[in-house]
């Protein structure tokens, strides 16, 4: 069977945007599984988004208060299509992140995170993939907000694609 998966990050609803941009929202009903690498800020977003997604995967980030914090785990795991997934917020410097990583999530095909805004997609020495999708709601230092998408058949992923969300009216994008 093959899964349509959507990556998001670091969404900080209502501090940097008051909502979801609407294509966020068309990502979300298009995907089977919605994968979230925490900084919600409120639990509201949490709410309406386990609402709307077939399967919501997701961990708490360093923006996220005490109540989100009793809701959601520091790191989560599945396994999708037979793809072995985690997911923390942060995993400190770039330099030697892969290493790292791959040290701290033995077993594990594909690693999920957040924190600095800044997509990131590289694999490991010993081949597990980091993927990072950005912000959907704040670029930083970036040129557009983004989020990633892909496809999971059969234990390989596939078609992983970084997408600018299109400005709109409405959304901070500072």
């Amino acid at each position: 069977m093959v899964s349509k998966l959507l990556f998001l990050a670091d969404t900080h609803v209502p501090k940097r945007a008051r909502q979801l941009p609407e294509q966020v929202w068309d990502a979300v009903a298009a995907a089977d599984v919605v994968f979230h690498a925490g900084d919600w800020v409120t639990a509201d977003l949490l709410d309406e988004l386990e609402q709307r997604s077939r399967q919501l995967i997701s961990v708490y980030g360093n923006n996220d208060g005490a109540d989100l914090r009793a809701r959601l785990p520091e790191v989560a795991a599945a396994t999708v299509e037979g793809i072995r997934f985690a997911m923390i917020h942060e995993t400190g410097a770039a330099k030697g992140r892969e290493q790292r990583c791959e040290a701290r999530f033995p077993g594990v095909d594909v690693l999920v995170f957040g924190h600095s805004h800044i997509p990131w997609d590289t694999t490991s020495p010993g081949g597990l993939r980091l993927l990072n999708p950005g912000s959907p709601t704040d670029r930083r230092r970036q040129p557009v907000c983004t989020y990633l998408t892909a496809t999971a058949d059969g234990g390989r992923l596939l078609d992983v694609k970084l997408v600018p969300v299109e400005k709109t009216a409405g959304r901070a994008q500072e």
